[in-house]
């Protein structure tokens, strides 16, 4: 439980100048491109906020810089807001609502299911043992999740850990509560354990031998667009506890793949449909893959309509049934809320009653794009690990997976016009390794 109410009113304020980094795309080498890319992004955003933090700080304004898109959280009242909205370097000033905090602990969830004794349906039927069986299981490869949190103790999800070291366990520059500063990993949601688990989980994951790196954005499944920034930065270049992400960031340590199993609506959490784009922009062009769950307004038309799902530069994955049929739930496009008319989802995957890990030694059952996604961050981190000459090069990945994926089977597929609601069909895991192995 737990609602988004003002606890002192917090604005997320867009600087127009955007970072240009387009030009980096050049760069071969991939840990050599993602190191420029934060270099680019970190001294623009110093340079182009210096007179605006300037002023905050000489009214004595608490606020909290941001490098992934050029923007700050500022701390004040209206008539900050109004000034915020009058200076010539703004471009747009959202809020960003803060969760007043719980008179008691919040309790942690437990699911209801038994541990499987055999791999769950919603993977063998888009033919992941077919992969393991080619030695491909997603070593080598580091998921960012981003999400309630992850019970990094559950049997599904503890060996890999990337803070699980020779040396013990380690936190640093693996995990990250921007909420409430928490110094190791916890989940009371479930959501994020879930989540995460169907991505690499021993045995209820796509890639089991991948490992994770993780940040909590949903406090109470609830966020607003720093926190989500927060975590996008720290997966991307992780940091020290009390480090400064700008300085102390290091994109060589963070994750491939980043899973976002989530979006951020106007109404409750503040998102435009331009919030978040710079970061996505960004994150492609350093070589992160951004897998977006399309959301669970559907089935009308143009539900596809909050971030990151709306996005031209992140692969949108809507759900359908074991038997391959969109559920009801989907959002599905064109997108309308940035006047794009972009089709989405761009491919479908598991999303119907998926067994998977829960908090607390248990396993649960559960529907919503947002257990589709993971099946694709997954599929990515096979493929990556299949062929790392694709590590990095978005472009060719999505591509296989489009070209790879199953025809939708059902006629309802383009009932909001084509290649919206099923997009390229239903992931083929087995195929797409088959491809990458090819290549």
């Amino acid at each position: 439980g737990g609602r988004a109410t003002p606890a002192g009113d917090r604005w997320f304020v867009v600087l127009r100048d955007q970072a240009d980094v387009s030009d980096l795309t050049t760069i071969t080498d991939y840990q050599t491109r993602r190191s420029a890319v934060y270099r680019r992004l970190t001294d623009h955003a110093i340079a182009t906020q210096a007179d605006l933090r300037a002023a905050l700080d000489s009214l004595g304004v608490r606020y909290t810089p941001y490098y992934l898109v050029n923007a700050l959280e500022i701390e004040g009242d209206l008539p900050l807001r109004l000034w915020l909205a009058n200076r010539p370097e703004v471009a747009e000033v959202m809020p960003s609502p803060f969760l007043r905090p719980l008179p008691l602990p919040l309790q942690t969830a437990r699911g209801d299911e038994p541990s499987p004794d055999e791999t769950p349906t919603n993977l063998t039927v888009i033919g992941v043992p077919e992969a393991w069986a080619l030695g491909v299981r997603g070593a080598g490869i580091l998921i960012g999740q981003a999400d309630s949190g992850v019970d990094a103790e559950h049997p599904e999800l503890s060996d890999a850990y990337a803070g699980q070291t020779e040396n013990g366990v380690i936190h640093a520059y693996h995990w990250l509560d921007p909420w409430t500063g928490a110094e190791a990993p916890y989940d009371h949601n479930g959501h994020g354990t879930h989540t995460l688990a169907t991505i690499l989980g021993n045995r209820v994951g796509v890639a089991p031998d991948a490992q994770w790196i993780g940040c909590v954005n949903l406090a109470r499944n609830i966020g607003n667009a720093p926190r989500y920034l927060d975590c996008m930065q720290f997966l991307f270049a992780p940091y020290p506890p009390g480090g400064d992400p700008f300085r102390d960031g290091n994109p060589t340590r963070g994750a491939h793949i980043l899973n976002n199993s989530w979006g951020c609506p106007q109404d409750l959490e503040g998102c435009t449909s331009t919030s978040l784009q710079p970061a996505v922009r960004a994150l492609r062009t350093a070589g992160v893959f951004v897998v977006a769950s399309a959301g669970n307004d559907g089935p009308a038309c143009s539900s596809v309509n909050s971030p990151l799902a709306i996005y031209a530069e992140v692969m949108t994955v809507g759900a359908v049934n074991n038997e391959g049929r969109l559920a009801p739930f989907s959002s599905v496009g064109p997108v309308v809320s940035d006047g794009s008319l972009r089709p989405k989802p761009d491919l479908l995957a598991p999303g119907v009653e998926v067994l998977s890990a829960f908090p607390n030694n248990s396993y649960h059952r559960a529907s919503g794009t947002s257990m589709a996604g993971p099946h694709v961050a997954g599929a990515v981190a096979l493929l990556w690990s299949a062929n790392p000459a694709l590590i990095g090069n978005i472009d060719a990945t999505e591509q296989i997976l489009r070209d790879t994926a199953r025809p939708y089977p059902f006629d309802d597929s383009d009932r909001c016009g084509a290649g919206n609601g099923t997009g390229a069909g239903i992931l083929d895991v087995a195929s797409a390794v088959r491809r990458a192995l090819a290549r």
